[in-house]
């Protein structure tokens, strides 16, 4: 049956909801000796489970820059991509402001939320490099796995082994978001307490790098090993994108 593009917005909100309540509350909770790993699996395994759980209906994106890198290419309609952006973001406000009210809804928890925006060490340049090639594997795996029609039906397993494995190799350096609604939404919330400044002045970072890694992952995944022949006019649809938010019905 059709998807409509609500039902696709609920999806997304609750799978991007869940990812950002999840995350946050992981960094809080994580120890200071061995935090890094449980910050990873927690990433992971809620990325696996929801893109799983939403595939039939919006996709799993829960990222901005995964759903810009399918409209660059061709693969959704301008509006819905709009309508997930918005949503996604939504969802990331939503649920930092569900941690800051679970941990008190005081100073402290906006602090505790805080913990939660990502930050990194050493230079911008070095950051912004570094957000970018942890974007680019992920979104290459996303097209790879879920997108190709070809691809085999391992749901979101694929994804959230990415998400993990950008964390646990990136994270240290500037904290592995790879998605801006998940470094948008705790940002936004925390800094609401006055006595936490200067979130906002590294906050594109975490913008231009997911975009422009996931676009170029997407880009080079669509010229170089899409199933597309554009001598007959073939380029199919992407699976990751329901077929009523798809420009075209398929070839």
């Amino acid at each position: 049956m059709p998807v409509r593009l609500g039902a696709a917005l609920v999806a997304e909100f609750v799978g991007t909801f869940a990812l950002c309540f999840v995350g946050i509350m992981a960094i809080h909770h994580a120890p200071a000796n061995g935090g890094l790993l449980m910050v990873a699996l927690a990433h992971g395994l809620i990325l696996s489970t929801m893109a799983t759980a939403a595939m039939p209906t919006s996709g799993g994106h829960f990222n901005p820059a995964v759903t810009i890198g399918f409209l660059i290419t061709g693969k959704i309609k301008v509006n819905a991509a709009v309508a997930y952006v918005i949503v996604q973001l939504l969802a990331s406000v939503i649920a930092a402001l569900a941690v800051w009210v679970a941990l008190g809804a005081s100073p402290d928890a906006a602090r505790a939320v805080a913990q939660g925006t990502p930050s990194f060490n050493g230079s911008a340049s070095t950051a912004l490099v570094a957000e970018m090639i942890a974007s680019f594997f992920l979104v290459f795996v996303i097209w790879g796995s879920a997108a190709d029609p070809r691809a085999r039906n391992v749901g979101g397993f694929a994804i959230g082994l990415t998400v993990a494995a950008d964390i646990l190799c990136v994270g240290p350096i500037t904290g592995a978001s790879m998605n801006p609604a998940r470094s948008f939404g705790p940002t936004l919330v925390a800094s609401l307490e006055p006595s936490i400044t200067g979130l906002w002045r590294t906050h594109w970072l975490y913008w231009v790098g997911p975009i422009v890694g996931g676009g170029i992952a997407a880009g080079v995944y669509h010229r170089a090993l899409w199933p597309r022949d554009p001598k007959r006019g073939i380029d199919v649809d992407a699976v990751d994108v329901p077929p009523t938010q798809r420009p075209s019905q398929g070839n």
